[in-house]
């Protein structure tokens, strides 16, 4: 059910939430979980009366709040394993393109039977467009999802590849660098207090040094970093990231790290003595985002360096105290790969496209939706068809963005057809943080992260 105006909004809430004075108190935990929640996350996301959403939106933050569940900063993990603390496994950033609530019920069941707590949830400056989700929707999806399966702790919530796109700046520098700032505002608002800065796009691999080649990178990633520190709520330290190689490029090597580091790190500090630097750094070696389709469909074999991965992670918490060095593109690697990263003492992996697939591909996704999304970017996305591409290859790489268009079929696929993709992916999530070995990560995040009530202002229609 969506409740279609105010009226309908606050009657539904009578004896399950109350309203005092910028918080909210749950007064039916038992009547949130089993309908409430499925009801205020389906308006907050689809309700037709603008003042409606927010107010839904609010709840939702406020009652997870309430119930134990906080927006929070990875930081203060990240640099305990950049001292040394902590190590061992590799935390998994979880971009949900499809279903959100659904899959981050999926998320969360796997993570309360193994005890993990370092988990991201993110969504990249790209996905927003494509999936039709803006920040503070996918804050509220993946927080209705705690409330609904009884998750309590830290929610870290992530912008992923908040990324400057070159050809955009290089026709309006200032214009796209405003996108970025505008988006990362939005961003904290919503509760994401991880940020990663994606300026690697600017590199230029044609000036004579690798400092030369790193300037505006690092340059943009300072700037970015201090309007964050300017930005973020009282008491909270926002994680940020940078990047040093754009995943589909050339490998990165320490120098490259050691040109980054060296002009950010100065460049920094002549915007303002004393700020925080960033807490990882994403490198390239070797992946693709989305994997390569072959003829056929399926995705081909990838060679990842992970001597380099190890050495850049090592250089990192060594030289500058970061958690270490972040993976990319690494959802479609074959599952053997996935013990290697904590082995290697990669700091975080980012895994998007595999969950996409496992949806679209599911045999119980039903096959007419599945046309129609394909018959949708057969016309809307025919100018993304590359000479010799299969139809196969097409659809693989352009079906993400049958997403936003087909999102509230999605949402409104018939409920034992969402059971069995949910219970799918939790299987492929409880795979994952196994072989990243994230188990029992709960309480080492709550030693090293500090809950923070950061308060939102009541919408006007609920005071």
């Amino acid at each position: 059910m969506i409740y279609e105006n105010m009226d309908l909004l606050k009657k539904a809430i009578e004896g399950a939430l109350a309203v005092d004075r910028g918080a909210v108190r749950v007064l039916d935990e038992n009547r949130l979980r089993e309908t409430l929640i499925d009801e205020l996350i389906r308006t907050a996301v689809f309700a037709p009366a603008e003042e409606t959403r927010p107010a839904a939106r609010w709840l939702i933050r406020r009652a997870a709040t309430a119930s134990g569940i906080h927006a929070a900063s990875i930081q203060g993990l990240y640099e305990a394993i950049g001292r040394g603390e902590v190590s061992g496994f590799t935390v998994p950033a979880i971009n949900i393109r499809a279903l959100a609530y659904d899959t981050a019920q999926a998320v969360f069941r796997a993570a309360m039977a193994a005890g993990v707590g370092a988990m991201i949830f993110e969504i990249a400056r790209s996905e927003i467009d494509y999936t039709s989700q803006r920040p503070e929707e996918y804050a509220c999806a993946a927080a209705a999802a705690a409330l609904k399966t009884g998750y309590r702790g830290a929610l870290f919530l992530q912008g992923d590849h908040f990324q400057v796109a070159a050809k955009k700046y290089a026709k309006d520098p200032e214009g796209e660098v405003r996108a970025v700032k505008d988006l990362i505002w939005e961003a904290i608002d919503a509760g994401f207090y991880n940020i990663d800065i994606d300026t690697s796009t600017l590199v230029d691999l044609a000036e004579a040094t690798v400092k030369q080649q790193q300037r505006i990178n690092y340059s943009l990633a300072a700037e970015l970093t201090t309007m964050i520190r300017d930005l973020e709520p009282a008491g909270i330290t926002i994680s940020v990231g940078g990047e040093i190689g754009e995943v589909g490029g050339k490998n990165s090597t320490v120098e490259e790290l050691h040109a980054f580091m060296g002009g950010y790190l100065e460049t920094l500090k002549k915007n303002s003595a004393g700020l925080k630097g960033i807490s990882k750094i994403s490198v390239q070696t070797g992946t693709t985002h989305g994997g390569v389709p072959l003829a056929d469909g399926s995705v081909a074999q990838v060679k990842l360096d992970f001597a380099t991965l190890e050495e850049l992670s090592r250089v990192a918490r060594t030289d500058y105290g970061l958690a270490g060095a972040v993976q990319h593109g690494a959802s479609t690697l074959p599952e053997e790969a996935f013990d290697r990263f904590p082995a290697t003492g990669t700091a975080e992996v980012h895994l998007a496209t595999g969950f996409q697939n496992i949806i679209y591909d599911s045999p119980s996704f039903p096959a007419a939706l599945r046309m129609q999304m394909y018959d949708y970017l057969k016309r809307e996305a025919a100018s993304e068809r590359k000479e010799g591409d299969t139809e196969e290859q097409f659809f693989y790489k352009t079906r993400k963005k049958g997403i936003g268009p087909f999102k509230k079929e999605l949402w409104e696929l018939p409920a034992a057809v969402r059971t069995a993709l949910g219970g799918e992916l939790e299987a492929q999530f409880a795979l994952l943080f196994r072989k990243l070995n994230v188990g029992n990560t709960l309480d080492t995040v709550n030693r090293f992260v500090t809950p923070v009530d950061v308060p939102l202002s009541v919408p006007a229609s609920l005071t």
